[in-house]
């Protein structure tokens, strides 16, 4: 269950990062109501699963790599935006990041 909560964070923040460039700069109001939204939604959901036992460090890890991968490629094939050799490089470094946190703290 805690695993779902992170998830629905995860996809509630994309939602909100993405909108946010989308409200050019709070001028339109559809998306802007999504960036509220959004992002409290992806708070209460990170805190339903930290409250349920998920360590901090492996939820946050998780959350802002998940959300750095997800919105970069989203940016690329959506909204017009490039993404450099390094730029791939630098997210699977952030992705190898959580995995080595994860395994990390694995028992």
């Amino acid at each position: 269950m805690t695993f779902l909560y992170l998830a629905l964070a995860i996809v509630s923040e994309i939602s909100a990062t993405v909108s946010l460039k989308l409200s050019e700069g709070f001028s339109k109001v559809a998306p802007s109501i999504v960036v509220v939204i959004g992002y409290c939604a992806a708070f209460f959901f990170l805190s339903q699963a930290l409250k349920r036992g998920m360590a901090i460090g492996v939820a946050y890890g998780i959350w802002s790599a998940v959300g750095v991968a997800v919105v970069a490629i989203i940016g690329a094939l959506f909204l017009d935006e490039r993404l450099s050799a390094v730029q791939v490089g630098g997210i699977a470094l952030v992705i190898l990041g959580v995995v080595a946190l994860e395994l990390g703290g694995a028992h």
